[in-house]
């Protein structure tokens, strides 16, 4: 695969071994000089086992200061619960004429919520929104009694993540306009939040490699 010049170039900046939240950081605002305002993510390879289902790690977290994006929720609920959501700043309310719409194809949505009592609605749409890691899950939060409540948190910027099937993490922590201290407590507070989720069952080093990256840039070793 050819790499871009650009690309090249801030692959010599990447130190060989990890370094401290700050010092990551530093090396990651030097990324910018796109035209575009990059993403931040974060990639956490875990010393779980993904095939035992109390090593599972998964979970949703309101980020300090959001991702730097605003969320397209929609939510399926009625009544009470459907005016709930349209208040808090929900982009689409519905039941079963939002169910046909996605089912036809429609997916402009990065966030689905539902009440419990739409479970028999939604649950048939696993098939299309599964693979897309978009199926309301009580779990995460998705699927609650309190629509309202979730949609302005997903608004305020609520972060979704699940270890994938080889023990890693990656989740969207904020934007590259971001200044150092935002990006720093948005790390800080996913590490922490990741920490407090490690399964009684894991044997051994837990968090095995943390890297930080843009968009356009290289991973930076950060120090677990």
């Amino acid at each position: 695969m050819k790499r871009s010049k650009r690309y090249t170039e801030l692959l010599t900046k990447i130190p060989e071994q990890p370094v401290g939240l700050s010092e990551a950081v530093e090396i990651l605002k030097g990324f910018d000089g796109t035209k575009f305002d990059q993403t931040i993510e974060i990639h956490m390879h875990l010393g779980v086992d993904p095939k035992q289902a109390d090593q599972i790690v998964r979970g949703s977290i309101v980020l300090p200061h959001g991702i730097g994006k605003t969320q397209r929720v929609v939510v399926f609920a009625k009544d009470a619960a459907a005016e709930a959501a349209k208040a808090a700043g929900a982009d689409e309310v519905g039941q079963e004429d939002l169910a046909k719409k996605i089912s036809g194809g429609w997916l402009e949505f990065d966030v689905c919520i539902a009440s419990p009592d739409m479970m028999g609605v939604v649950g048939p749409l696993g098939r299309v929104l599964g693979p897309r890691s978009l199926m309301p899950s009580p779990r995460a939060g998705t699927v609650t009694p309190d629509v309202a409540k979730a949609v302005e948190e997903y608004k305020a910027g609520k972060v979704e993540f699940r270890n994938d099937s080889g023990g890693n993490v990656h989740a969207v922590l904020g934007r590259l306009s971001f200044t150092p201290e935002q990006i720093q407590e948005n790390v800080s507070a996913f590490l922490k939040y990741i920490d407090s989720l490690k399964p009684s069952s894991v044997k051994g080093a837990y968090v095995k490699n943390i890297a930080l990256t843009s968009t356009m840039g290289p991973g930076i070793p950060l120090a677990a």
